[in-house]
């Protein structure tokens, strides 16, 4: 359904730093850095067919996060969940709502762990079993 998910950045070099260690947890390589015609740089991760990408606001703006949203990464096991977790918060993330680990869902039992990134974005890794 989707081709890619872009954030900003107020500091892409901070991202950078941060998302190749977290997104890196699963199996994503490093990013590709990418000019765009504004002359804005932008980061592309590129992982399993999809693009998540970090980019400098275009209309050149502070960047915000997005109030409501979550971005979500699927993980293999409920240890990548945790490490996925652990690297955000040794990377200048933060973590928020209830400890990584299982929760009830309308789906059955999920294993999830909530974090912000450096920018406030708000993400997710997420195992369904």
């Amino acid at each position: 359904m989707f081709n890619h998910i872009m954030v900003g950045s107020n500091d892409l070099e901070r991202s950078k730093r941060f998302y190749d260690a977290v997104l890196g947890v699963l199996g994503a390589g490093q990013a590709i850095r990418n000019e765009a015609g504004s002359g804005h740089i932008r980061l592309f991760y590129r992982h399993n067919g999809s693009t998540f990408a970090v980019s400098q606001p275009i209309n050149d703006e502070g960047a915000t996060a997005g109030n409501g949203t979550t971005i979500a990464f699927k993980c293999h096991s409920p240890a990548q969940v945790r490490e996925f977790h652990d690297v955000t918060v040794a990377n200048g993330g933060t973590s928020i709502e209830d400890a990584p680990g299982p929760r009830d869902s309308s789906v059955g039992v999920v294993d999830l762990a909530y974090v912000r990134d450096p920018d406030g974005n708000k993400i997710c890794a997420i195992h369904r079993g």
